[in-house]
């Protein structure tokens, strides 16, 4: 039989927001000390009174604590609690000072004076009209969104998630999610199908219910676009989703059929571009990547076929005057780049670190410039944008504020029917585009425009689905230069050699391990431990490198590492290095992280409405705890964010190789280990090293390094882009 008890919330020690595991201390009749309470509790608050049912159990470490299986919450009744209860934070704006006054004005009716008397507390030394408003209308949210959260606690639902779903549905949180709890998995961010399926499963819907069945197969397709998948084939993706979904072919197949009928997903017949992989010859596209995939082929094809805005350019002449203007003289390469740029409408320029891409850029700048033409310049993400700006004295932007975004409008504001008004646009580090954004950047681009799109193809495909850049080169659709030669000044550098020795699958030069030559810019630090990698890495970001070369511990110092998990994966990184780099007994905590004022961060979703994006990186400024706030600075810009807000950031001491991408950092730390094997990939270490602007460290095996090294099979994507651009690209919907 369970145990009964019944306390006071004194304080709460830990609580983790994406589960609602929560470490409580109470107070409780007839015991002399607080007892330690542990479980799944929704949203606790200090002052409220629990009833529960569970047992005690014995922690190695911690002693004596009781486990918590059900429990039920009542507002507290003595003065002492509901002062607790009212400056927990409960309500936004009115913190433990102000919530003394109140108490101390009406003793124990104080709720009851905010439930029907708010009016009274008018009366109160600093609350004016305002403040009584924004009480008043926080008592009320509070009320409705508890009576969300008692019924979502019966269906494991996180207080976190209870506050969104409330968000997002209002008084019709209940009737949505009885009916069809799957919409939580594309409404809530944060809430995925496992998740929905959980709650639905509670609520009692069969495993092969139809809305099950049908949600389970898109989000299977989700899942393979997050790994890059434009489509996926039709066999292998039934066997995906009856893996997931434990049900049998027959209901599969069916609800590819509705979901097809209804338009959320397109099947395509396919000539033989995949017969090796693909039974049956069909591919599974999600509505939206099949539209962006064909939308891209059919812009391109659309701005091949259409003459120029500007004027015709004799590239002889202007190869001669622009070399004069720049005193520069340039490659065999670089002057077809330049003349491929002049002629031709779209172009791609590819090339290694240190292969002159930015000089190309200032030159073909220079000529439009002198012709008086207007000329664009994009990048994917901010730092990209701005080091793009540096280089080339030119503004640029990135993709998402060239083409307006705006989530309050729905969307891009620049598109076919309000084109740039551009002659000439030409967009850095395009290898990060996926297809989705390329889709909207090209539906934007006027056709009678000319495109250059730059990138190095050789690093990490885009974090979305597709491979476009890659796609473009092989089409044969588009003219291509690969610039391959380094420059006598960037061959002084062993970040720009080696990254060229990685890409051809060559070791690096390794060279001294101790790091005391300013002029030497790559290091190696060989060490097979992990637990000793770690301790070399904060020794590293916290003294050595400052120390010896100035440069900034948090700002300067990037750790990138191939993982999530384990003991050099991104969260213990971050961890660790938060408490050499930043230590501290304030903040909040979130989860299983803690948050300080000085923390380095990562925004780790597009947040439209905020402008701040996928891998940007900045400072938490100020964590204002009564207003339930925080703010966090981003290229000199400041940024708030509702504590409920807060799974949209992580810290970035250490941030996976991915996230760097478009990202140059003055020093990058990498470690390298045989436990990675299963990410020691050619392009992630070419990646990794490519991102360091004055000094790499690598720290780890010898043996972890030649597998990557030598490791060039590369994750096949699968698109049909390069298809659709080439000649035996048509296809047939059925």
């Amino acid at each position: 039989m369970p145990t009964e008890l019944s306390g006071q919330i004194e304080r709460i020690t830990f609580t983790n927001e994406d589960n609602g595991y929560t470490i409580a201390k109470v107070k409780v009749r007839g015991k002399n000390d607080l007892i330690t309470v542990v479980g799944n509790l929704m949203a606790p608050m200090p002052g409220e009174i629990l009833d529960m049912q569970g047992e005690w159990t014995i922690h190695p470490k911690f002693g004596e604590q009781f486990k918590v299986a059900h429990f039920k919450t009542k507002v507290p009744a003595t003065v002492h609690g509901i002062q607790k209860y009212l400056g927990s934070g409960l309500i936004k704006g009115l913190g433990p000072v102000m919530a003394g006054r109140i108490v101390e004005r009406f003793g124990e009716k104080t709720l009851d004076v905010i439930e029907n008397q708010i009016g009274r507390l008018a009366d109160i030394k600093g609350i004016g009209k305002k403040s009584l408003a924004n009480i008043a209308k926080a008592w009320e949210a509070q009320k409705e969104i508890r009576d969300v959260m008692i019924f979502l606690q019966s269906h494991g639902v996180s207080a976190v998630y209870a506050t969104k779903i409330f968000k997002r549905y209002a008084d019709r949180s209940i009737a949505v999610v009885k009916q069809n709890p799957y919409r939580l998995a594309t409404d809530i961010f944060g809430i995925g199908f496992l998740k929905a399926d959980h709650i639905a499963k509670e609520l009692g819907f069969s495993n092969d219910a139809s809305v099950r069945v049908e949600a389970g197969v898109v989000y299977a397709l989700r899942q393979l676009s997050e790994d890059g998948h434009v489509f996926f084939p039709y066999e292998p993706l039934i066997g995906r989703c009856s893996e997931i979904l434990n049900v049998q072919r027959e209901p599969i197949v069916a609800a590819i059929g509705r979901l097809h009928a209804g338009k959320q997903i397109v099947i395509e017949d396919m000539n033989a571009d995949f017969e090796d992989v693909i039974e049956n010859n069909k591919a599974v596209y999600l509505t939206r990547y099949h539209q962006c995939e064909t939308g891209i082929a059919n812009r391109l094809k659309a701005l091949l076929s259409t003459p120029k805005s500007m004027r015709a350019v004799d590239s002889v002449r202007a190869m001669r005057w622009v070399q004069d203007q720049l005193a520069f003289q340039p490659a065999e390469k670089q002057k077809d780049a330049i003349r491929y740029a002049l002629e031709n409408k779209v172009l791609v320029l590819t090339g290694g670190p240190g292969t002159g891409k930015t000089t190309i850029i200032k030159a073909i700048l220079k000529i439009f410039s002198q012709m008086k033409i207007n000329i664009m310049l994009a990048a994917p993400t901010g730092r990209a944008a701005k080091r793009m700006s540096e280089m080339t004295g030119h503004p640029a932007k990135t993709i998402h504020r060239l083409l307006e975004y705006s989530i309050h409008k729905l969307g891009f504001q620049r598109h076919e029917k309000n084109p740039l008004e551009c002659d000439v646009l030409i967009v850095d580090e395009t290898s990060m585009i996926d297809t989705v954004l390329m889709f909207h950047l090209l539906k934007a681009v006027p056709a009678t425009a000319s495109c250059i799109f730059v990138g190095d193809v050789n690093q990490l495909p885009s974090v979305g689905a597709g491979n476009v850049l890659n796609d473009l080169i092989v089409s044969g659709a588009v003219a291509v230069i690969e610039l391959t030669e380094i420059f006598r000044q960037a061959k002084s550098s062993r970040i720009i050699v080696n990254a060229h020795k990685i890409n051809a699958g060559e070791l690096p030069i390794i060279g001294q391990s101790e790091i005391t030559d300013p002029q030497n810019d790559f290091y190696f630090i060989e060490q097979d431990d992990p637990e000793k990698v770690l301790d070399i890495i904060l020794e590293l970001a916290h003294r050595r490198i400052s120390q010896r070369f100035g440069f900034d511990a948090i700002d300067d110092i990037q750790v990138l590492t191939p993982m999530h998990k384990g003991i050099v994966g991104a969260v213990n990184l971050n961890n660790r290095l938060q408490d050499v780099l930043n230590p501290g007994n304030g903040g909040i905590v979130r989860g299983d992280r803690t948050l300080r004022v000085n923390d380095k961060v990562m925004q780790i979703r597009n947040n439209y409405d905020k402008e701040v994006f996928n891998g940007d990186i900045g400072r938490i400024s100020a964590i204002q705890t009564e207003e339930r706030q925080l703010t966090a600075c981003f290229d000199n810009r400041d940024v708030v964010y509702d504590f409920n807000e807060l799974d949209e950031m992580v810290l970035a001491y250490a941030v996976s190789v991915h996230k760097s991408q478009g990202s140059e950092y003055p020093v990058v730390i990498l470690p390298i280990l045989t436990q990675h094997y299963i990410l020691l990939q050619r392009n992630l270490i070419y990646t990794a090293v490519t991102r360091g602007r004055h000094l790499v460290v690598m720290v780890g095996s010898r043996r972890a390094l030649a597998i990557g090294v030598n490791n060039n099979q590369i994750q096949q994507r699968f698109a049909r882009l390069r298809h659709r651009l080439s000649a035996s690209g048509k296809v047939r919907i059925t």
